[in-house]
């Protein structure tokens, strides 16, 4: 007998055959051929509820009560069969073409033999849990498949599946589910959330939904209202095609999802009241908290990844992005306007990209496009700072004393034996360069990128509150911490290898850093050997050695992100939240020394150590310390910075992120068309969507983009005073890497997961603090590294009159060579003159004084004001930005009034929906009892009569749905 709404019907080609859960459960033998029906809602003209969901939304979740009994009737689908088009409308849908697929899950599996019935191939065929319950089904006919036998890891694999996919119809999903009828292959399990579980799970997760009452939107006042109306105008043709999502005139009242208050929502159709990320999202969080006993009451969907019992698990993407057709869907709409290159001007369309994705990532590309229009007035600046230095390079008096030829400045030789004597003279080019990057428009440059930075983050946080109002994330509450059950002795092994392996880390990246300094020692002095190369020994050396350090950072940064995770999972954090947070410390703390120690050396480090001629310091026996260019390490600094910056970004775009994808797609379909096995060319042909989607790459977290931004942050505001154009080529970076990413997240990787945050967490700590201590950097680069603060003191304290004119010669000390160690003498000297005294870049005492060689009073006059302006330039600098946070509000005002203006309309909503209420109840009792006939006639006609058990689940949620 029929259930009522349901009607028989001859099964088409493709459609589904019933089969009882036993023969699948232990793969026995399929549907027997011959006339078979198959059960499907009837069809109801599309009413103002949606077309025909009532009939079949509102029963209650497959499997519900199967416990107590009741089979759970699954049907099979003969793929091998042709499917016509009128049959097969969607490749978003189960085979029936009504269910949408939420979620699909995916694995491997291999056999040693299959046996096919009476000769002929086995079919590929599909199981569909349909949430019926019921007899078993007719027999008859002939085909039926004998399964070879497994190996018993496959074998064990296989109960563990059949047990967490039975336990995930048990919480009310409905599975279709392909059948292993091939030596071997890929098993896609596809999964549908009814009504019944996407309304438990909403009220369970506090899903906030758009309620039935709208108000209009708070203006702002007449003058920023009509400068708000003319940037629109201009910024018009910068739009991106999209429907827009968020009305900035009308706003619907949101409040979470409650079943005992359906009558709040407008609730036209209920296949479509939740997006697609919503009801996968919903999905997702059922699979993590399903148990599997049989895996060691493994927990969740992703242990079952881990351990190889499933291959994948992934929601669809909305079809295919470059479909041809008018027919549209958000995928090939963020396709078209947002991840290609050719529309990098236009701006992102983050609606569309949070509607798509979710919060999270919509909230990762609304800060990365904040980030890169921050990097443009940085960027204008920038230049202008180094076409100062341009302009006025043939104006700087030191640079003009050190290329004049007849001030004659013999320099002490830079090596032992090997090296002569030479003129400063020679070093005029490196001095002019340095000029670019050494002139006083830096100092003002670096004051103005600290306070670049705490604008940035004050304009975030408004943005960031401005879109938690518009995407309804006010008031998300924060994942609560499980009672802990580890004490502080199970945990302390953990935590002290994480110390350990972090110590250990950091050693290796100075070890490292060291070695570098060794090549460089060793190979300046072999080429110096050599009259040939003896010329270019500083270019050569700095080149190759910022080479090494760059491939050294880009190795250990792919070592130091898998050691982070291998650390983190010693340390069992409690929640998801706890473990990704100290993910992201410890890599950011790996990487950021990693990038920035040959950077800090040659700022502070280098040239410091080096002695004196005479009573030099040495390495290694005959390897002095190397010391800085005659234009002092800022130049050495800037080269140095740019090409890691420049290299790590170039590398890591065209090559980590590009080409390392592409390579892996294709080592995957070269693998899959190697492998032995059936194949279906009229499936090849035509795949579907989640075979699309499979051979895309998995998603792996935001983490890796994050770092990428946060590091180049660093090279834009720690060493800005060395190199000004760091924001440009951040700029011209971010501009490809915006699109870059779009393409990444919508043509080449598995549709995440939504998540929804209502802030982009401990990455705005990290910003934070390295915005602090960036202006603790510039100011040690601009007070040691630079020859900023010796000018000043110079100019004002010793200058006879007022100029620089004399500042080369101060800053070089005398030496008398005929105090020279004993074989460390230059060899075959090139010099005319016989040579007495040779000079050295430091301030110290001329030989003929009291006290020869000794630190003068220049060096500590020039020390003590170089500490004055550290103190001085720190915290002015630190007060400008505290005084640039408090002028900032961090909510803008409209916003924090239509927050206190939704709370007060969300009640009066309540009050007056619950007003209406009453008055139904109040009306006279006749008209009352019609209504609950009608009401309880709607249940019954909904709900498979008597079959869901009393105290189910099921059966909780179809009470509820029909509120």
């Amino acid at each position: 007998m029929a259930a009522p709404g349901l009607r028989d019907i001859p099964l088409l080609p493709g459609s589904p055959r019933r089969l009882s859960p036993r023969a699948v459960a232990r793969g026995g033998q399929g549907p027997k051929r011959g006339q078979q029906y198959l059960k499907v809602p009837g069809s109801q003209a599309p009413g103002p509820q949606g077309s025909s969901d009532h009939d079949r939304d509102s029963g209650p979740p497959s499997g519900g009560g199967s416990s107590c009994g009741s089979s759970v009737i699954n049907n099979y689908l003969d793929a091998n069969e042709p499917v016509s088009s009128e049959a097969r409308l969607s490749r978003m849908h189960f085979h029936d073409n009504q269910r949408k697929v939420d979620y699909v899950l995916a694995y491997h599996y291999r056999k040693r033999g299959v046996h096919p019935g009476h000769g002929s191939p086995g079919p590929s065929l599909a199981i569909v849990s349909n949430g019926e319950t019921g007899k078993e089904p007719r027999a008859g006919g002939h085909g039926d498949i004998e399964l070879g036998p497994l190996d018993a890891l496959e074998e064990e694999r296989k109960e563990q599946r059949e047990e967490f996919e039975h336990n995930l119809m048990e919480a009310g999903l409905e599975l279709e589910k392909d059948v292993e009828s091939k030596s071997q292959g890929s098993i896609f399990v596809r999964i549908h959330a009814p009504w019944q579980v996407l309304a438990r799970e909403a009220e369970f997760l506090k899903i906030k939904v758009p309620t039935k009452k709208m108000y209009e939107i708070k203006s702002e006042g007449s003058i920023t209202k009509k400068f708000n109306e003319l940037l629109q105008k201009l910024s018009s043709p910068l739009k991106p095609r999209v429907p827009e999502h968020s009305n900035n005139k009308m706003k619907n009242l949101s409040y979470p999802f409650s079943r005992e208050k359906m009558y709040l929502y407008n609730i036209q159709d209920k296949d479509t009241f939740f997006d697609n990320a919503t009801r996968s999202r919903i999905v997702h969080e059922i699979l993590k908290r399903t148990a599997c006993s049989r895996a060691n009451n493994t927990m969740g969907i992703n242990s079952l990844i881990a351990n190889n019992i499933y291959e994948a698990a992934y929601p669809l993407h909305d079809g295919e992005y470059d479909s041809p057709g008018d027919d549209t869907n958000d995928r090939k709409l963020l396709y078209q306007e947002w991840a290609r290159y050719g529309v990098f001007y236009k701006f992102q369309p983050i609606d569309l990209i949070r509607k798509y994705f979710g919060e999270k990532i919509g909230l990762y590309f609304a800060w990365l496009g904040l980030y890169t229009s921050f990097l443009i007035p940085s960027s204008v600046i920038g230049v202008i700072v180094f076409l100062y230095g341009c302009a006025t390079i043939e104006e700087d008096i030191p640079s003009k004393e050190m290329c004049d030829q007849q001030n004659a400045f013999t320099m002490c030789p830079l090596c032992d034996k090997s090296c002569d004597y030479w003129n400063l003279s020679s070093a005029c080019g490196t001095a002019k360069a340095s000029h670019l990057f050494d002139n006083p428009a830096t100092v003002f440059f670096s004051i103005f990128m600290a306070l670049w930075a705490t604008m940035f983050l004050e304009n975030w946080k408004r943005l960031q509150m401005r879109l938690g109002y518009f995407w309804d994330l006010t008031g998300i509450e924060e994942e609560e911490d499980d009672e802990d059950k580890l004490t502080w002795k199970d945990r302390f092994p953990g935590y002290l290898m994480n110390f350990a392996s972090i110590l250990f880390m950091i050693a290796l990246t100075f070890s490292i850093v060291f070695g570098v300094i060794v090549y460089r020692i060793t190979t300046a002095a072999a080429l110096s050997l050599n009259k040939a190369t003896r010329s270019n020994v500083r270019v050569t050396v700095t080149a190759t050695a910022v080479i090494i350090n760059l491939v050294v950072i880009l190795i250990l940064d792919e070592i130091y992100g898998a050691v982070a995770t291998w650390l983190t999972k010693i340390e069992v954090p409690k929640t998801e939240q706890t473990f990704e947070e100290r993910l992201i410390l410890k890599a950011f703390l790996l990487k950021f020394v990693n990038a920035y120690s040959p950077i800090f050396y040659v700022a502070f480090f280098k040239g410091r150590f080096v002695g004196r001629p005479g009573s030099y310091v040495y390495v290694f026996d005959g390897y002095r310390m190397e010391e800085c260019a005659p234009g002092g390490c800022l130049m050495e600094l800037c080269i140095q910075l740019s090409i890691i910056m420049l290299g790590k970004q170039l590398i890591q775009n065209n090559i980590f992120e590009i080409g390392v994808p592409k390579l892996k797609k294709l080592f995957r379909k070269l693998k899959d068309e190697t492998e032995p096995g059936e194949t279906d060319s009229a499936h090849s042909k035509h795949p579907e969507q989640w075979d699309l989607d499979y051979s895309l790459e998995p998603y792996t977290g935001l983490t890796p983009e994050y770092m990428e931004m946060i590091i180049q942050f660093g090279f834009v505001t720690l060493f800005v005073a060395s190199f000004p154009l760091a924001p440009v080529f951040a700029l011209l970076n971010n501009v490809i890497e915006v699109r870059l990413d779009a393409k990444k997240f919508v043509t080449e990787l598995r549709r995440p997961d939504a998540v929804r945050t209502k802030d982009i967490g401990i990455w705005f700590d990290i910003l934070s603090g390295i915005g602090k201590f960036s202006v603790i950097s510039n100011a040690f680069v601009i007070a040691i590294t630079s020859d900023f603060i010796p000018r000043l003191v110079y100019q004002y304290a010793y200058s006879h009159n007022g100029t620089l004119h004399g500042f080369v010669n101060h800053t070089l000390s005398f030496f008398n060579v005929s105090q020279l160690k004993e074989g460390t003498q230059p060899e075959n000297s090139q010099f005319d003159q016989e040579v007495q005294f040779c000079r050295f870049k430091d301030y110290r005492e001329p030989p003929w004084a009291p006290n020869p060689y000794e630190f003068s009073k220049q060096y500590w006059s020039i020390l003590s004001a170089r500490l004055a302006f550290v103190i001085i330039f720190q915290n002015l600098v630190m007060f400008l930005s505290v005084l640039v946070d408090w002028m900032i509000p961090d909510i803008p005002t409209d916003i924090s009034d239509q927050i206190k203006k939704e709370k007060g309309l969300l009640v009066d909503f309540f009050l007056k929906e619950e007003h209406e209420k009453l008055k139904l109840t109040d009306e006279p009792a006749p008209r009352s009892l019609g209504g609950g006939r009608r009401s309880k006639s709607r249940a019954a006609s909904s709900a498979p009569s008597g079959r869901s058990q009393p105290g189910s689940i099921a059966s909780s949620a179809s009470q509820h749905t029909n509120v």
